[in-house]
């Protein structure tokens, strides 16, 4: 019999494998996806711009937290 802690293991494996997964998937820039008959098709251009939207804010604090620590 299989112990726990394989058992740990193979579940954390999957989980991490399906969320590396679907984080390529939302970088690639394909319009359109099949696969076993599931078929996807995005807007990529209104998710660039939402990307760089966050980008800016992100980068905005970063450089706020800089000027207010020197």
């Amino acid at each position: 019999m299989l112990s726990e802690t394989f058992w740990m293991f193979l579940i954390t494996s999957l989980i991490g494998l399906i969320l590396k997964a679907i984080s390529s998937c939302y970088k690639s820039k394909c319009k359109s996806f099949d696969c076993l008959g599931i078929s996807i098709i995005r807007d990529v251009v209104i998710e660039e711009k939402f990307d760089e939207v966050e980008l800016n804010k992100t980068n905005k604090e970063l450089n706020k937290t800089k000027s207010d620590t020197i």
